[in-house]
């Protein structure tokens, strides 16, 4: 019998992507001036009004409650109030990463394979295309598979149903009477309704849940930060063995310590297209060290409000390639 699988997606609007997006764009903005810079920002918002927590290191002058309203404003949002409460990065921690160390400890999984042309699980890739034609409504939806016919469907809207959104449906063979779409749609939503927080959609970011998470998420964070960078680097090498190895499926998990260059681990698990298993205790060829990352995949742009709105794996993105 075929294997039965299900991944979610929410879309753009939805109000923790919000937070997200509103946290990465502070991130670009402080690149902007100062790719070195050191960023972590949380954003918490809704009913109108909006707190950003964190704290940069940076000579930059950024208006953060400004570019907080710019965005909520694109996306409808206005009249809120933005309390920001961003301070300078501790001291322990800046001494660490000048130093060429690692931002903090963790477990950074990157995964592929070879089911879609993004190198994304199947249900995950059906799930985010939903959620992508959906633009800037708040929304979620819910693909279950089994093998790879559709089985059961959940789109939720706080609108009218975009007619992106149903095009897609009916690319996928879904229309009005099919019994496997469960519609829901609501009159208010997004942040009118709900409260959005930064990193609370991690498994979302990742690759659904399939795939396991190393538990840190990506949004607010400059690239000296593992979690972010590490993350891609590991998206990036599992890339490079899917193609090199032309496997089924490849899991890459990497681990640091905080203050360290050296990573911990470097692990791969691969499924061969003949159904082998293969375990890479220690993944060579590459240099893990947070700064190499960072120069390898130009990780210093202003890059990463696209990533929190559309997805940070199988975009075209370097470590997608």
């Amino acid at each position: 019998m075929e294997v039965t699988r299900t991944a979610e997606s929410v879309s753009a609007g939805h109000a923790d992507k919000i937070a997200d997006q509103i946290s990465d764009a502070i991130l670009d903005a402080v690149l902007a001036q100062d790719p070195q810079a050191k960023v972590a920002v949380e954003t918490l918002a809704g009913h109108k009004q909006v707190v950003l927590m964190g704290e940069v290191c940076s000579q930059a002058k950024v208006d953060y409650k400004d570019i907080a309203q710019k965005l909520l404003y694109e996306f409808g949002y206005s009249n809120y109030q933005v309390l920001a409460n961003i301070v300078q990065q501790s001291s322990e921690i800046a001494e660490h990463v000048e130093d060429g160390g690692a931002g903090d400890q963790g477990i950074m999984v990157g995964y592929a394979c070879d089911e879609t042309k993004e190198m994304l699980p199947l249900e995950f890739a059906l799930a985010r295309r939903l959620t992508r034609a959906m633009g800037l409504v708040d929304g979620k939806s819910q693909v279950t598979i089994q093998g790879k016919d559709i089985i059961r469907l959940v789109t939720s809207v706080g609108a009218e149903y975009p007619v992106a959104l149903l095009g897609e449906l009916s690319a996928m063979g879904i229309h009005d009477d099919d019994s496997r779409w469960i519609r829901n749609q609501y009159e208010t939503a997004g942040l009118n309704s709900d409260t959005g927080l930064t990193g609370r959609k991690i498994v979302v970011d990742a690759y659904g849940p399939r795939v396991p998470v190393g538990g840190g998420a990506f949004s607010g964070k400059d690239p000296s930060k593992v979690d972010r960078s590490a993350a891609y680097m590991a998206r990036k090498v599992a890339v490079d063995l899917l193609k090199k190895l032309n496997a089924h499926e490849v899991i890459v998990k990497l681990a640091y310590s905080i203050g360290m260059r050296e990573e911990l681990m470097a692990t791969a698990d691969v499924i061969h297209e003949d159904g082998r298993y293969e375990h890479i205790a220690h993944v060579t060829g590459y240099d893990f060290s947070p700064a190499s990352i960072i120069e390898l995949l130009n990780l210093r742009l202003p890059q990463y409000l696209k990533t929190a709105r559309y997805g940070h794996f199988g975009n075209g993105y370097v470590w997608d390639n």
